[in-house]
């Protein structure tokens, strides 16, 4: 385990590999070397301490992925801030939840990102911004948020702008950080993220700079990632597929970040020809949409050799195609949580493909993992199916003023409790079957939607598939496919069609009552699908508000 703060990790990048690219933002010629990049982060932390930033203030951070976020990343972990990271697609509800839950004294914050106008929202939750100076703003629904700094040339009306922390910095001796930095310890919390929200209101999720530097560390060790890498990085920087998987990995070996504003399938593949990366991360979401571009013939992988695929589980033959067609022959898997750091298990570059392809791998060195009965706790064995909970270094501190759900996660003996049901095979390998309350039982038997998932993708029409389970009255629940077709069908099939497909191929109980053709699914802006939202969908258009599901035992 590496004993130490982020801070002191830089440190010691910046003097091992100082001349070596560390970030690389292509398509706006920006290029720091591991030695320039600490010098960025000393200048806006220093800027940060002038601003009134101090050890233990929460600073959030509202923007897609540009340089200042890492640069925010770094430089209030340097001072003992913690970061607190804001899902770009949030619109005023949300933001005002997040700042008020969060107890945000700073918000650091680009204009806007898609439908989203950032800066008529803040003006909107904070009509007081207008006649306040920078760092002056007093708040009556945020009482702590004093400072709003804004990314970009333009000026708002009582914020700053991310450049005065430059002119800031001037002020502030550098030894003042030497003095901070040695009052802090790997086991400070340094960042806060909160969950997507698919379920219920986001839980501010602590963790801890001794997290994510040994999760960074060790996934990188599964990736056989070294300082000859560079890592293309298109997956947001607020989830911790962005931050840990991607910046903490790269930064805890000297690897370089190439980074990608937000996912666009052709940015991404210039990137990494242009780049000539040698790793790529994302959700299966952005591999499918990659392999399908009608321009993807025209890029050159050649250079490409590993990455991490994770967010959601991957069709087999997608997994297949990004091996072949994307020559990343060293992809691996991983799985976890936001309260794990987030990766619990990953798989090797050096395990067979099938099992790269099946399973999500074995634990992180350092993990403990074991499959449960979620009714009775019992540990169950080989092949059985149950609940996965996780032990060791990568279990959060817990969420933000939310004791009792903590207490609900973490259980005495230290085990996180992730929700996930999975089984276990005699070498160790993992598989993820399904979600406790994703499961659907009909009629008494219990239905795992990603079996069903995996067979209607094998149709060749299919591009993409989501199985939930509906209410109905005769049998509790009934199993519905939202089913997003390909372009260039010539002759699509029916919904009617599909269904039979499945009654030919699975058990009868598996076989969709409902089948939906759609373009697109909701999601996250991590890339997650929003089953519930489906589900919404589905429940509105069949009329079943009036059924109750019954969970036949």
């Amino acid at each position: 385990m590496l004993d130490l703060t982020l801070g002191e990790l830089l440190d010691i990048q910046a003097n091992t590999y100082p001349e070596h690219e560390a970030i690389v933002y292509p398509f706006e010629g920006i290029r720091w070397t591991y030695s320039q990049f600490k010098q960025e982060v000393d200048t806006v932390a220093r800027g940060m301490v002038k601003m009134g930033i101090k050890k233990g203030d929460h600073v959030s951070i509202w923007a897609t992925n540009v340089p200042e976020w890492i640069l925010t990343q770094f430089a209030t972990a340097r001072i003992g801030a913690v970061l607190v990271t804001v899902n770009t697609n949030y619109k005023a509800f949300e933001l005002e939840y997040l700042l008020r839950q969060s107890d945000t004294s700073t918000l650091v914050m680009t204009s806007g990102f898609k439908d989203s106008d950032y800066i008529r929202i803040i003006n909107e939750l904070c009509p007081e911004l207008k006649d306040s100076l920078p760092g002056q703003l007093q708040s009556s629904k945020f009482p702590y948020l004093k400072n709003i700094i804004h990314i970009g040339s333009s000026r708002h009306d009582g914020m700053f702008n991310f450049d005065d922390l430059y002119d800031m910095a001037e002020e502030v001796e550098p030894t003042t950080l030497d003095k901070i930095q040695g009052g802090l310890t790997p086991q400070d919390v340094v960042n806060m993220q909160y969950t997507s929200g698919t379920t219920g209101f986001p839980k501010g999720v602590m963790l801890t700079q001794y997290n994510i530097i040994n999760n960074g560390s060790a996934i990188a060790d599964c990736m056989h990632l070294t300082y000859n890498d560079r890592l293309c990085i298109p997956v947001p920087l607020f989830h911790c597929f962005g931050c840990v998987l991607g910046v903490m990995a790269c930064v805890a070996k000297g690897t370089t970040m190439v980074l990608i504003d937000h996912y666009n399938p052709i940015k991404v593949m210039k990137a990494i020809q242009q780049e000539r990366c040698t790793g790529l991360h994302g959700v299966p979401t952005m591999f499918i949409g990659i392999l399908g571009n009608q321009e993807f013939k025209d890029y050159d992988f050649s250079t490409l050799r590993t990455g991490i695929m994770a967010g959601s589980p991957c069709p087999t033959k997608i997994m297949k195609q990004v091996i072949e067609d994307m020559n990343m022959k060293d992809i691996t898997i991983a799985y976890g949580q936001t309260e794990f750091s987030p990766v619990i298990t990953q798989t090797r570059v050096d395990d067979p493909i099938q099992l790269r392809v099946s399973t999500v791998g074995k634990p992180l060195p350092g993990v403990e993992v074991k499959i449960i009965d979620p009714d009775t706790g019992q540990e169950l064995g080989v092949g059985e199916q149950g609940e996965l909970i996780a032990r060791g270094y990568g279990v959060m501190k817990g969420y933000y003023k939310m004791e009792e759900a903590t207490k609900a996660a973490i259980d005495e003996d230290g085990w996180l409790h992730t929700g996930d049901l999975a089984t276990v095979d005699e070498n160790g390998y993992y598989r993820i079957t399904g979600r406790l309350k994703d499961m659907i039982i009909r009629g008494g038997e219990n239905i795992y939607p990603r079996e069903i998932e995996e067979f209607i993708y094998t149709h060749p029409a299919v591009k993409d598939v989501q199985v939930i389970g509906v209410p109905d009255r005769k049998y509790g629940e009934e199993v519905f496919a939202y089913i997003i077709l390909k372009d260039d069908i010539e002759e699509p099939p029916t919904e009617e069609d599909m269904i039979k497909f499945v009654k030919q191929g699975l058990s009868r109980f598996k076989t969709p009552k409902y089948v939906k053709f759609i373009d697109s699914y909701p999601m996250t802006a991590s890339g997650k699908i929003q089953k519930y939202k489906l589900k919404a969908m589905a429940i509105e258009e069949l009329k079943l508000d009036g059924v109750i599901c019954i969970e036949t035992a």
